[in-house]
């Protein structure tokens, strides 16, 4: 088999932040496409089969703009950017990358990273109700803040309303010490804390003192009409069927809706049916309602959490068909001693 060479132009000042800690990540690229990325100066030769040599350029010159674009590459980047290319994806890490929703507090730019969360954002913008499911990391509660930041900002909406089940998961409300309010902050942090970092705690605080944000559990949207208003329903597999009846009714004029949810994560009674489940099924066919489905390859998280959550994922399936083959053997062998 014949070699294919390409030469890659790669300015050393974007060569720490491209290659990785250690080349670790250009030898990540080498082990993936089976290729050679040999260093001359400013300029990068790879070496190896046709196909190989064409798909790992492609992933250079991805990070490559992502570097020259002020991004900080890493080890999801690359990952990312090797399993498109794997999967012969028309987009790419820069296309993604051009999707600008706000800065936080910090100056840093919050940005869908994967194709999944892209499709979410746009959803976002275009439907008046969106379920974002998906497994833990993929970004659904804090895109969702990050879009309901930007249109309070922007004065599409006069004010932001979070929200969350106050499910007690292993441990009683009633053990833990304080008033109402106390006992129910623990499940509001993740909301707070994305609050925080992308407005910054003193507009937090002034908005939430004029009336402007809300934070509070679903039990308070009760009795309630909500105009105008960007509201996030988090952890929504912890609701019931009547809780999420009684949100979905809540909305008024000029309010957009975003429920996100983890299917697999639920801490309702055992038996207990999600008002999630229930409002997908009933749900579908609404015109206006969109559904994104997150997988584990928009884990946005530290590699190790995509693994995990890939590993719980395969041994469910596995679980699922192996009751299903359970069942199917007991009916067939009902049939068998009915017809002796």
């Amino acid at each position: 088999m014949s070699l294919t060479e390409i030469t890659i132009n790669m300015p050393v000042s974007h060569m720490a932040n491209v290659f990785g800690q250690f080349d670790a990540y250009m030898k990540k690229i080498e082990r993936a496409f089976h290729i050679t990325a040999v260093m001359r100066e400013d300029s990068m030769k790879l070496l190896g089969n046709e196909r190989d040599v064409d798909r790992a350029s492609r992933v250079f010159h991805q990070l490559l703009e992502l570097s020259r674009r002020g991004n900080q590459i890493t080890e999801q980047n690359v990952d990312y950017a090797i399993s498109l290319t794997f999967e012969e994806k028309e987009s790419s890490l820069t296309e993604i990358d051009k999707d600008l929703i706000c800065h936080t507090i910090n100056g840093k730019p919050v940005k869908p990273k994967t194709l999944g969360q892209k499709s979410y954002v746009d959803r976002i913008r275009e439907k008046m109700i969106v379920f974002g499911i998906g497994p833990a990391g993929t970004g659904k509660t804090y895109l969702a803040m990050a879009m309901a930041i930007t249109a309070f900002k922007n004065e599409e909406v006069s004010r932001i309303i979070l929200t969350r089940p106050a499910i007690e998961a292993g441990e009683k409300l009633g053990f833990l010490p304080g008033d109402l309010q106390s006992k129910v902050d623990p499940y509001l942090r993740p909301l707070y804390d994305a609050l925080h970092q992308i407005m910054g705690a003193d507009s937090f605080m002034k908005n939430m003192e004029k009336g402007l944000i809300e934070v509070a559990p679903l039990a308070y949207m009760r009795g309630r009409t909500l105009d105008n208003a960007f509201i996030i329903l988090d952890e929504a597999q912890n609701t019931t069927p009547a809780q999420m009846k009684m949100f979905l009714t809540r909305i008024g004029f000029g309010s957009k809706v975003v429920i996100t949810g983890d299917a697999t994560q639920k801490d309702l009674a055992p038996g207990a049916v999600s008002g999630l489940d229930v409002a997908l099924k009933v749900l579908k066919k609404v015109e206006d309602i969109g559904v994104c489905q997150l997988t584990s390859s928009d884990v946005v998280r530290h590699p190790l959490v995509q693994k995990i959550v890939k590993a719980y994922e395969d041994y469910e399936k596995k679980e699922q068909r192996s009751r299903k083959d359970s069942k199917e053997k007991k009916r067939t062998g009902s049939r068998y001693e009915a017809g002796r």
